[in-house]
């Protein structure tokens, strides 16, 4: 398969914060097929970084002890070609900093920010590390989806910030969802969640991943400590299900039905 073209604004990079690297690990490897190498603690403060067929395909950071407080969380990074601009750009929007852009020796930049509706999303100026090398494969990253409290304000944001040229998907009150690009050429998509998300759950994103088998899926990862959240259900974009994996960590499987597309939602 050709490396992912990573365009200025969409989905470059994903990574796993975690109270159990080596937990994360075991799970991951064994149900997605990763292979996994760790960065020099004093470069990289000991970044873990996942492989598929020897590319690149997601992160894995160790949670340190001030953030102890906070859910294991899978997190998606936005490209830009100026990380500083586009921070600058998201607090004049509505949005929070959660991180100021920092320098990653010789991989790039990376920021981490809060949009106009509270869902953290991250921040990626590629240097030597562009972004992951494989997608849509079982077992590697297949789509990036927001679940807004707040969707006409995030659409808004994601266009004004990281120049989103969206399509309207749907617009009736059952499902609203727009996405970047259109058809098979979309990257990503917002969902109003206005309906569903509880007053206590902010405005999130959620990663999809690519699997051959979604049953065959969450019956192994279950065996390995993994909870069902929701589904299995068919859908007009494959198979989905929502898992936790066995330190909490929220994410998504879809599994091609062959109806063809590469956009999946909760339909």
């Amino acid at each position: 398969m050709p490396t992912p073209e990573h365009t200025n604004g969409a989905p470059c990079w994903i990574d796993l914060m975690t109270s159990d690297a080596g937990k994360a690990k075991a799970f991951y490897g064994e149900l997605f097929g990763w292979t996994f190498e760790t960065g020099d603690q004093e470069k990289y403060g000991g970044y873990i970084m996942a492989a598929k067929n020897g590319r690149p395909v997601a992160g894995i950071m160790q949670k340190q002890q001030d953030q102890a407080g906070f859910p294991d969380v899978w997190s998606t990074y936005l490209r830009t070609d100026d990380a500083r601009a586009t921070v600058s750009s998201a607090a004049e929007h509505g949005g929070q900093i959660h991180l100021q852009p920092m320098d990653v020796p010789e991989q790039g930049r990376m920021a981490m920010i809060a949009d106009s509706t509270g869902a953290s999303i991250g921040v990626w100026q590629p240097g030597e590390m562009k972004g992951y090398g494989l997608a849509a494969e079982p077992g590697t990253p297949a789509w990036h989806e927001l679940h807004t409290k707040d969707y006409a304000t995030a659409v808004k944001f994601y266009q004004d910030v990281f120049g989103w040229d969206t399509d309207v998907m749907s617009d009736t009150p059952e499902f609203r969802y727009t996405t970047l690009g259109a058809g098979d050429a979309a990257k990503a998509g917002i969902m109003d969640a206005s309906g569903y998300l509880p007053a206590e759950v902010p405005s999130n994103w959620q990663v999809y991943f690519a699997v051959e088998d979604a049953d065959a899926s969450i019956t192994m990862a279950r065996s390995m400590g993994a909870r069902i959240v929701d589904g299995p259900d068919d859908s007009p974009f494959g198979r989905l299900a929502t898992l936790a994996d066995p330190t909490g960590a929220m994410f998504k499987i879809v599994a091609d039905t062959g109806q063809g597309t590469q956009a999946v939602a909760d339909a």
